[in-house]
């Protein structure tokens, strides 16, 4: 909880697009709370927030891209009020994100790839599954080959 990075990605339902925001603990890279909706906004930030399974006073830095999502006065509330340190990346460095970037990329390879959503709940139930799943029970290289939940009790 030291550093929770966090990015947005899309995911098509239908004809339309859907959004998933998920905030990652960068120490065992795991998926400590994420949303979906239809809009890429703040309010998707927001909720991913309100998801965290952890007390927000915990973390100690949030770092995003230079995103609106990020941003703006809803987030940087919830960033004051629990005395959180913002980290934003540099101007046109995509790799100050590499490690959300990164997961998005494992998540629309295992979970989004070739798959059909009928609709926002069964994507929202769908992903919490999954990050169930990446959570306990995928095993990960950069891990020492632990889950993330693993890792960290190991780490403790």
């Amino acid at each position: 909880m030291e550093v929770v990075v966090s990015d947005l990605t899309y995911v098509r339902i239908n004809k339309k697009w859907a959004y998933i925001c998920v905030l990652l603990d960068l120490h065992n890279r795991e998926i400590i709370g994420y949303s979906v909706g239809d809009n890429k906004n703040a309010d998707l930030v927001y909720q991913a927030f309100l998801n965290c399974k952890y007390p927000l006073s915990e973390i100690k830095l949030f770092h995003t891209d230079r995103g609106n999502e990020f941003k703006n006065k809803t987030i940087d509330a919830v960033i004051n009020a629990f005395n959180i340190e913002r980290s934003l990346s540099n101007k046109g460095c995509p790799y100050d994100n590499a490690a959300a970037e990164s997961l998005y990329n494992i998540l629309k390879t295992e979970f989004v790839k070739n798959r059909e959503f009928k609709n926002l709940n069964e994507l929202r139930l769908e992903l919490g599954d999954y990050i169930n799943w990446y959570n306990n029970h995928r095993l990960h290289g950069s891990l020492d080959y632990l889950t993330p939940m693993e890792y960290k009790e190991k780490r403790n």
